[in-house]
C-alpha cells in the first residue's frame, strides 16, 4: 500500500519543477524583485541594529519592575 501523496502521483518537487517555478517567478516579478530584496535587506539590518542596541542597555525596564516589592498595609 502506497502513502496517500505517492498514490496520486504527487510528491516532493524535484529539480526540474523547482527550475520551472524559479523561471515563472522571475518572469512575473523580475522588475520588482531587486526592490523587494533591497527592502528586505534594510529590514534585516534595522532588526540587527535594534537587537544590538537593546543588548547594550544596562537594566531593561522589565527587570526593574520585578525588583520592586509591594509594601504590606
Amino acid at each position: 500500500m502506497l502513502p496517500a501523496p505517492l498514490a496520486f502521483g504527487i510528491g516532493m518537487p524535484g529539480l526540474p519543477e523547482m527550475a520551472i517555478f524559479a523561471v515563472i517567478v522571475l518572469v512575473l516579478f523580475g522588475k520588482r524583485l531587486p526592490g523587494a530584496m533591497r527592502s528586505l535587506g534594510q529590514s534585516v539590518g534595522a532588526l540587527k541594529q535594534g537587537l544590538a542596541e537593546s543588548e547594550n542597555t544596562e537594566d531593561p525596564p522589565a527587570l526593574e519592575s520585578n525588583t520592586k516589592t509591594p509594601t504590606a498595609a
